[in-house]
């Protein structure tokens, strides 16, 4: 494929992002954001104009600082790399639910599908995906930051100096890897096992083709978690759910907030994992986000270092175990 045609092709796949409802900054997602950003508008500033809440939404500090216009090319220039590389390396959902359900038929035989009423099986399987799908990618980004050779990688999305909708697109080619391949397997196993279970006819609750449970989770604020708005839901709620102000303290530079709210949707995970803060225990006020040497990168910096850093420590570990 020619060049040219190569980067229309994914320049107008981007553009397609404000219309897919399985891409976080679909325009019914970042209008429900502007929406809540409301809310905490109309809670915190008593002289109110249109102006005011514009510049509230989108302070110019924030979408034109250094580290935005990162997230900016970042967005572009993966797309291009996970078009280019990523079909090299092949792992779909379809191999891995058909190897689930045969593996379970080899070890508990042939079933007839379990008899329930279709519209049971449907949310079954819908609510299955979003609770495995959630469990996992807290698994990984847990072990994006615990583990020291990954987290030469995660540390790129950490490098953020300000927050906004499109940090989430802020991430090391690598990390994008990993959880491709863990969505891949996860959906897999999730499948394989409701095929072996239900049989063939699975149905998904969707909305616009998102998974109802993810639709709703991305209208419930999604893109407030990256951005300067602190929106907290109250104790009980945080228990259950993460809010947008708890993913900001887990961007936070105070190192009590280090090695916290790793989860994405359900808090139940860091709950188990003794890593959840709540909104209520941190004050707004002095609260700053963090950031690391990559923070002040290029873009050549934030590709390239964690590659020569994750080699020092892998050689540093094989050194210390030939020593000793």
């Amino acid at each position: 494929m020619p060049i040219i045609e190569f980067l229309s092709l994914n320049i107008t796949e981007i553009s397609q992002y404000l219309f897919d409802a399985n891409k976080r900054i679909y325009f019914v997602y970042l209008l429900s954001a502007i929406l809540l950003g409301f809310s905490v508008y109309l809670r915190r500033i008593k002289q109110r104009s249109f102006i005011g809440f514009f510049k509230f939404i989108f302070p110019w500090r924030i979408y034109s600082a250094q580290s935005a216009r990162h997230d900016y090319l970042l967005l572009l220039f993966n797309k291009l790399i996970k078009s280019a590389l990523f079909p090299l390396i092949v792992i779909t959902m379809v191999p891995v639910a058909m190897g689930t359900s045969s593996l379970l038929e080899g070890i508990f035989g042939y079933i007839s599908p379990v008899n329930l009423p279709a519209i049971s099986i449907v949310v079954i399987f819908t609510l299955l995906l979003f609770i495995f799908d959630d469990f996992t990618r807290f698994i990984l980004h847990y072990a994006l930051h615990r583990s020291p050779f990954l987290w030469e990688f995660h540390k790129v999305h950490h490098s953020a100096q300000v927050l906004t909708p499109f940090t989430i697109y802020r991430s090391h080619p690598v990390e994008s890897l990993l959880y491709a391949i863990r969505m891949s397997l996860t959906q897999g196993v999730v499948v394989g096992c409701c095929y072996f279970l239900f049989g063939p006819t699975l149905k998904m609750v969707d909305i616009l083709g998102a998974n109802l449970f993810v639709f709703l989770f991305n209208v419930c604020g999604s893109n407030l978690r990256h951005s300067h708005i602190w929106l907290g839901w109250g104790d009980k709620i945080e228990g259950l759910f993460i809010s947008p102000a708890q993913h900001q303290i887990h961007h936070s530079a105070n190192p009590q907030h280090f090695n916290s709210n790793y989860g994405s949707a359900l808090a139940c995970w860091d709950r188990l994992f003794s890593c959840l803060i709540k909104s209520s225990t941190v004050d707004e006020k002095t609260f700053t986000i963090g950031g690391n040497e990559l923070s002040q990168g290029s873009l050549w910096q934030i590709y390239f270092v964690p590659f020569g850093k994750a080699g020092q420590r892998c050689y540093r570990s094989i050194k210390n175990k030939v020593v000793n």
